[in-house]
């Protein structure tokens, strides 16, 4: 890697993640990467001011539980525990389709299971000596080929993509009056603080099941980690099943909403919201996450069950100052379709350019 890549000096930032705001205001501007690997790393923004500023480069977690490699194709900044790379090959540029198609070459060496925040992979010192498999034609790394493969491994999924949206109907992202009166008026909405063993009883834990002893079949075992939002494996054991509409938070307080059954190991802990409309318990899972997803848990200190059902979350609430999950749904059912909305322009969009590409 280090024939190919070289690492990129950047200032050093005068702050600490806690104290920037996770969302851009005023002068905060600046996405900001750190180790995390949700988002591609980028949770936090701090003034442009004195910071460097990169784009169209790739990003490297050298202090993470996973060394997930990122193309950050818009402007962003290093705050810690990460680093970028970029291409030194000056008599070639990369385009964005062959740096996407080279960082998933990169994450085959660097995305592994065996590193974590205990078995730590190591910063660019270590990283610039692994090898990675390109493809070559006539001796060089062909570029073209990785160019071609992204842009139709794209053309296929955007295909797919919107096939998916006709069939469920999601191309139907009509707001209602009420959905479009209630996000208009978020910031009028009345909040409370609540305790979730109050809310929803005891949280329970999962139960242990070592690796070597889990049968194949195809029930999803959820544990804790990002990858694939904690599903470590489909078994065919005899575990307690879990059912859909549930809340699990993981040992680091990570928050996941399921919507079908599974099994869960000692490492998380299920809130049991399966009596709520759907969208009503998607909004209770982000609240809990926003609680317990702050950095209060890790290796050290792991987040049990007894620590879900302490926390405080806030909610929307009626007049009688209990939980208004009716206003819950209207809100995330709101958000579902702009979010949707979003797909199905940006689908739209790509498809016409797609189509004149191959017309061309």
């Amino acid at each position: 890697m280090g024939d190919l890549f070289k690492k990129i000096p950047t200032i050093k930032l005068p702050y600490k993640a806690d104290n920037l705001p996770k969302q851009p205001i005023g002068k905060y501007e600046l996405p900001c990467l750190t180790s995390s690997f949700q988002n591609q790393g980028l949770n936090y923004y701090a003034p442009t001011d004195n910071a460097t500023v990169l784009q169209n480069v790739i990003s490297i977690p050298s202090n993470s539980d996973v060394y997930r490699a990122y193309y950050q194709s818009r402007p962003f900044t290093i705050l810690s525990d990460a680093y970028a790379i970029c291409w030194k090959r000056e008599e070639e540029e990369l385009s964005p389709n062959q740096y996407l198609f080279i960082v998933m070459c990169i994450n085959k060496v660097t995305d592994l299971a065996i590193y974590s925040y205990k078995n730590k992979l190591g910063g660019w010192n270590v990283v610039q000596d692994k090898n990675i498999l390109l493809p070559i034609k006539q001796g060089k790394i062909d570029l073209d080929f990785m160019e071609n493969f992204i842009a139709e491994l794209e053309a296929q999924y955007i295909a797919e993509l919107e096939a998916y949206l006709s069939i469920t109907g999601l191309k139907d992202t009509h707001l209602t009056l009420e959905e479009e009166q209630v996000l208009r008026d978020f910031d009028k909405i009345h909040w409370g603080e609540f305790n979730v063993e109050d809310l929803f009883g005891n949280s329970t834990r999962g139960k242990r099941l070592k690796s070597t002893d889990r049968i194949p079949g195809t029930l999803p075992f959820v544990t804790a980690g990002e990858a694939s939002e904690g599903v470590s494996a489909f078994i065919g054991n005899d575990v307690r099943q879990f059912s859909s509409n549930t809340t699990t938070v993981d040992m680091f307080g990570s928050a996941k909403y399921r919507n079908y059954p599974y099994g869960g190991d000692d490492h998380i802990a299920v809130v049991h919201t399966e009596n709520l409309p759907e969208y009503a318990a998607i909004f209770v899972t982000t609240a809990i996450h926003k609680s317990a997803h702050n950095g209060q848990f890790d290796y050290g200190r792991n987040c049990y069950a007894k620590d879900v059902d302490a926390l405080t979350i806030f909610l929307p609430i009626t007049e009688a100052n209990t939980p208004n999950y009716d206003l819950m749904k209207t809100i995330i059912s709101g958000i579902h379709k702009l979010v949707i909305q979003d797909v199905v322009t940006y689908s739209t969009k790509k498809a016409e350019a797609t189509k004149k590409v191959i017309n061309n």
